[in-house]
């Protein structure tokens, strides 16, 4: 009945507003209120609150994911057609009683987000990411490549810019090891984050580029912009963009690496390494681009070393001496982040990258000693500084630190 009677005032709406021109926020909320009392049978108090943002976030927003999106318990949402809508809340993967009217709707919606960042999806382009307004990230994949409707996944972001102080209350790493990053960041160490899905690479990165001296040329490079780097004025922002209808116009990552090595940059950040932009990415660190960082999925940092020379290899044909040379040449430092079973994250390795006899080796720095309960889940973990000592020191002697005062 809820939805018939949501269904028959959204209907009234736009009969009663023309929504082909613009229409002031004030003046629909205002149709919705007088059409909510106009319904001739009884409606509570609290179920004319819901249809009234609900309906007018069907007509203006994002429909039933604008509800979802502003609750910031929430930090997944995931879309399996109309009617099957799960979210991820305080660690917890549930189901929700949320629907789209229609298939049509869904679409509407999907068209909508979109459109507000210049991107197309469409049978022929099934696949696409993008962002919402607040900067969530977002998947969508339509049929027929999704055989039970429309897809639409969005990773969330905290609406509070987390500090590396959060993340030591939080228990996710320790003081000692957030100034000894510190330290390596203003030294301008290469800087590797590894993860799996969900870990919280993007927001360490955004934490540990808070590090940079503030006088620095910043420049950040992203499939859709996520990364909001604060205290540098100096920044430039790039964003891919994918080719039009025609298949003409695309930019990828490795053009906006390759473009950004003009721009006289202190620094460069990539959002995320996946595919052939590894190579330009590990190029420009071997040429002078120091204090570079960048971020990865996989399931350690042994295996991430190892899928940077696989994707290296398929975006061009090296010798494989010469591709695990390059790659321990460019990056200093290894920092792998995982969640554990109760769904906290928690820095899991601090690792210096060294290139011995021809191989890339390991020299863990810090690395995550975990207690275990007899039932198997981990009650009590902690980042501990191990007995290995940093060989490479050079440039910590340049920026003026003395290894053994860190």
């Amino acid at each position: 009945m809820y939805k018939e009677v949501k269904k028959y005032i959204r209907e009234q709406v736009i009969l009663d507003i023309d929504m082909t021109r613009e229409c002031p926020d004030e003046m629909l909320m205002k149709c919705i209120n007088e059409k909510l009392l106009e319904y001739p049978e009884y409606i509570s108090f609290k179920d004319k609150v819901r249809l009234q943002r609900e309906i007018y976030n069907s007509l203006r927003r994002f429909d039933i994911l604008s509800e979802l999106l502003e609750d910031e318990s929430i930090t997944d949402i995931m879309v399996n057609g109309p009617e099957n809508i799960f979210i991820d809340k305080s660690g917890k993967m549930v189901k929700t009683d949320y629907s789209f009217e229609s298939a049509e709707k869904l679409d509407n919606v999907i068209q909508h987000i979109v459109a507000s960042h210049n991107r197309i999806v469409n049978e022929s382009n099934p696949i696409v990411d993008a962002r919402m307004p607040d900067g969530s990230r977002v998947n969508i994949v339509l049929p027929p490549i999704a055989i039970n409707g429309p897809v639409i996944t969005i990773r969330k972001f905290p609406k509070m810019d987390f500090t590396m102080d959060k993340f030591i209350e939080m228990g996710t790493i320790t003081g000692e090891a957030a100034h000894f990053l510190q330290i390596l960041v203003e030294a301008k160490y290469n800087v590797f984050i590894s993860g799996g899905t969900g870990s919280g690479k993007t927001t360490f990165l955004n934490v540990l580029s808070g590090f940079i001296p503030s006088g620095e040329r910043i420049i950040t490079i992203e499939d859709s912009a996520e990364l909001r780097i604060q205290g540098i004025d100096n920044i430039v922002r790039l964003e891919t963009r994918n080719a039009n209808l025609e298949g003409d116009g695309e930019i990828t990552m490795s053009d906006l690496i390759k473009s950004s090595l003009r721009m006289i940059p202190s620094r460069i950040i990539i959002g995320e390494i996946r595919g052939g932009e590894a190579l330009d990415m590990i190029q420009a660190m071997n040429t002078g681009h120091d204090g570079s960082l960048s971020t990865g999925h996989a399931n350690s940092a042994m295996d991430m070393i190892n899928r940077l020379e696989t994707l290296i290899l398929t975006a061009r044909d090296f010798p494989m001496e010469a591709v695990k040379r390059q790659v321990g040449s460019a990056i200093d430092i290894m920092i792998h982040l995982g969640r554990l079973k109760d769904r906290t994250r928690r820095v899991m390795e601090i690792s210096e990258v060294c290139f011995e006899k021809d191989e890339i080796v390991l020299n863990k720095l810090y690395e995550f000693d975990e207690e275990v309960r007899n039932d198997g889940c981990v009650y009590e973990g902690r980042l501990v500084r191990t007995k290995n000592q940093m060989r490479y020191i050079d440039k910590l002697k340049r920026a003026g630190f003395s290894y053994e005062k860190i």
